[in-house]
């Protein structure tokens, strides 16, 4: 008679049960119905901190054991033009790219292009909402730490590494951009092989506890990451009046479950309606959110990053503006205990939030009218491009930001 198989292991992270979630998060899941895990997926999501991305890592294995420049070349060749474009191509890199370059059936081209107007009409606020409540809020989700700061982060700086997750934001929603060879399509198998590389060094470093902290940039990590960064912004929205047709949200979750696609997620980990990645953004959360030191270590330099941006005029005084503005944000949204939490103050007073909300929701109406959509698209995304080049005078370039990939890329 056969052995029962062993169920995988659970990394020492995992929590026992469902950790609370933040406000927004559980006032949106309730809105729509959506209840917090079952005990089966709530144990699958513990299971999947030990599962990375099969076919990439296999590519990445591979090439390791060859020459990586030529490799790389035909990578990138295949990446803009398409592997019919490589001249014999090795076996591995063909797999990979034949995976990569079959579209999906239930991919629809104009849910893409709708999806991506409407996250661009949301502008420097939508980047503001990334930022202030997402990406700080994240720094409360200590696994995905304990990778980030074994890349460099600390080296590097928050500043330039939100410049980086912006530019793979914008690149997903220019015009076209998730089409094949597009600007988001590009960014993001770049962001996948990445994510491979460091993957496959942060795993073999003598201080990292798999038992601990499971693979690093594994599945349940990258679900929540997808959700986080494509969906928890248009959630936030909410709260400064950036608001969207029904038909609209509806888009969002397809171009999350596309990029996703592209990213290596795994298809029960995608979104199928906006209801269900709001689920999934509810239920890794719940399996996420435990804070730690490294909460503080990220979290304290990143509020302070405003006051080195690029103003030309009055800079001193914009900075000091700048730094009180996304606090108010921060404070607003993730509340004063995770704002303790994460070594911020506590009392700022949310007046930007405040400020923001009658002109957002102006344009909101603005883009129900016959061609409003496409002028708050063009208007939200002039601002954001403005914001970017306030933050940061280098350009960013996907992946600059992690040490490992500088010297794999």
């Amino acid at each position: 008679m056969s052995q029962p198989v062993p169920p995988p292991p659970v990394p020492r992270r995992h929590p026992q049960s469902p950790r609370p979630v933040p406000a927004g998060i559980a006032a949106f899941g309730a809105l729509l119905g959506v209840r917090g895990p079952d005990r089966a997926r709530f144990a699958e999501l513990g299971e999947l901190l030990m599962v990375g991305d099969p076919l990439m890592d296999d590519f990445v294995a591979w090439m390791r054991t060859r020459e990586s420049t030529p490799i790389r070349r035909q990578f990138d060749q295949a990446l803009r033009h398409g592997i019919d474009s490589v001249d014999a191509p090795p076996a591995p890199l063909k797999t990979l790219f034949d995976e990569l370059e079959t579209v999906p059936d239930w991919v629809d081209a104009r849910q893409l292009e709708v999806a991506a107007a409407a996250m661009r009409a949301a502008g420097a606020d939508g980047l503001t909402i990334a930022r202030d409540v997402a990406l700080l809020g994240g720094y409360q989700f200590a696994g995905f730490n304990q990778t980030l700061l074994r890349t460099g982060a600390l080296e590097k700086g928050s500043n330039a590494r939100f410049a980086e997750t912006s530019q793979w934001a914008m690149d997903v929603i220019s015009p076209g951009g998730l089409a094949k060879f597009g600007a988001g399509y590009r960014s993001t198998i770049r962001v996948r092989f990445i994510h491979s590389m460091v993957r496959r060094h942060v795993s073999a470093l003598p201080d990292w506890d798999e038992q601990e902290w499971g693979l690093p940039i594994n599945q349940t990590d990258m679900a929540a990451t997808l959700v986080g960064s494509l969906v928890a912004p248009n959630l936030g929205g909410f709260g400064i009046g950036i608001v969207h047709r029904p038909s609209e949200y509806q888009a969002i979750a397809a171009l999350t479950r596309y990029v996703g696609h592209l990213m290596g997620v795994r298809d029960d980990l995608l979104p199928t309606s906006f209801r269900s990645a709001v689920a999934i953004l509810q239920h890794t959360s719940s399996a996420l959110a435990t804070p730690d030191e490294t909460s503080m270590r990220l979290a304290r330099p990143m509020a302070d990053d405003p006051l080195q941006w690029q103003y030309r005029h009055f800079a001193p005084l914009r900075r000091r503006v700048a730094r009180s503005q996304h606090l108010s944000v921060s404070t607003a949204f993730l509340g004063p205990k995770a704002m303790a939490t994460l070594g911020l103050p506590t009392r700022t007073p949310p007046w930007y939030p405040a400020l923001a909300l009658p002109g957002n929701l102006a344009r909101s109406g603005i883009a129900l009218l016959p061609g409003g959509r496409a002028w708050t698209a063009g208007r939200g995304d002039r601002q954001a491009r403005a914001l970017m080049r306030t933050m940061t005078e280098t350009p960013a370039t996907i992946g600059a930001t992690t040490t490992v990939a500088e010297h794999v890329t």
